[in-house]
C-alpha cells in the first residue's frame, strides 16, 4: 500500500478524544494513512451578546483558544509515537462545516468518538447520521473506553446483514496485521440456529449466523465480548423498506449498534469501497 490514505478525526476536544487519537493511530499504522484533526465550535457557543464588536472580539478570542488547544494536543502526540498530525479548526454551523470539509478535503476515512451516554449527540446535531449520509467511504467509530492497539494481536470481526461472504479489500489489509481467525457475523431470516458456526479453511474464518430479530445485535454483541474481538466492520446497506430486515440498515439502526456493541467499529463505505 503505498497511497498515503487521508484520515480526519472531527474532534469535540473531550477527554475522550486521546482515546480516540491512539486508535486513530493504530488505525493510520496499519493502512499507511495520514491524520488530519478538525474541529468546529458552534457560533451559538461563543457569542452570546448582541454588539457586533464584542461578537468579533468573542470570536476571535475563542478561536486562538482553540487552535492553542488543538496544537498542544498535535505536538504531544506527534512526539510521542512518531506520527505526524495536522489540524484545522473553525467558529461556524457545525453541519454546514463538516460538509465543507467532506466535500473539499475528500477523506478516505472519517473518525468520530462513540459516547452510549449521547449516541446521537455526539459533537451535537446528529452528526453519526449525518455524516453517514455525506460520506460514502468508511466511518470509524472510537470507544471511548476500548482502545485499539496495533502492538496487539489485531482480533477483527466482520458484520454483515447480506447473503454473501465476500470480504472488502479493506478488510483483507486489516487481516494482515491479524494472526486470529477472523470472526464473521451474519444477520439473516430464518437462519438455521442448528447450523449456528461454521468454519472456513479456506481463509482461516469462523462464522456465526443469528436469525434476524429484535435481539439480533445483542446477542452479537456477547459473541463479540467472548471471542475477543477489538475491531469489528459493518457492511452498511440501504434501507429497502423491508421491516424484518432492517437490523444493518445505517443510519436508520446506528442507536442500536452503538449502545450494544462495545467495540471500536468502522462502518463500511456503501458502495464497494477499497483502500
Amino acid at each position: 500500500m503505498s497511497k498515503k490514505y487521508k484520515i480526519v478525526v472531527f474532534s469535540d476536544l473531550k477527554k475522550s478524544l486521546g482515546n480516540t487519537l491512539k486508535s486513530t493511530l493504530s488505525l493510520a499504522k496499519m493502512l499507511n494513512g495520514e491524520i488530519a484533526i478538525f474541529h468546529v465550535k458552534k457560533a451559538t457557543e461563543v457569542v452570546t451578546e448582541d454588539s457586533h464588536l464584542s461578537a468579533i472580539r468573542s470570536l476571535n478570542s475563542e478561536y486562538r483558544d482553540m487552535d492553542n488547544d488543538i496544537n498542544s494536543i498535535v505536538t504531544t502526540y506527534s512526539k510521542d509515537f512518531g506520527v505526524p498530525l495536522t489540524y484545522s479548526c473553525t467558529i461556524g454551523n457545525l453541519k454546514n462545516e463538516i460538509a465543507n470539509y467532506i466535500e473539499k478535503e475528500k477523506p478516505d476515512f472519517i473518525v468520530l468518538g462513540k459516547r452510549k451516554s449521547k449516541v446521537f449527540n455526539i459533537l451535537g446535531d446528529n452528526l453519526i447520521p449525518f455524516v453517514l449520509k455525506k460520506h460514502n467511504g468508511p466511518v470509524f467509530l472510537s470507544d471511548e473506553n476500548q482502545v485499539l492497539n496495533i502492538d496487539k494481536d489485531l482480533s477483527l470481526g466482520v458484520l454483515s446483514g447480506d447473503e454473501e461472504t465476500s470480504i472488502a479489500s479493506l478488510t483483507e489489509n486489516l487481516l494482515l496485521h491479524s494472526q486470529k481467525p477472523l470472526k464473521s457475523f451474519r444477520i439473516l431470516k430464518n437462519a438455521d440456529t442448528s447450523d449456528k458456526t461454521k468454519v472456513s479453511k479456506e481463509r482461516k474464518e469462523i462464522e456465526f449466523v443469528f436469525d434476524s430479530n429484535d435481539n439480533s445485535i445483542k446477542n452479537i454483541s456477547n459473541y463479540v465480548a467472548i471471542n475477543n474481538i477489538n475491531l469489528l466492520c459493518i457492511n452498511r446497506s440501504q434501507n429497502k423498506g423491508d421491516s424484518k430486515n432492517k437490523s444493518l440498515s445505517m443510519p436508520t439502526n446506528i442507536n442500536d449498534i452503538i449502545n450494544n456493541l462495545n467495540v471500536p467499529l468502522i462502518l463500511m463505505g456503501q458502495t464497494n469501497y477499497t483502500l
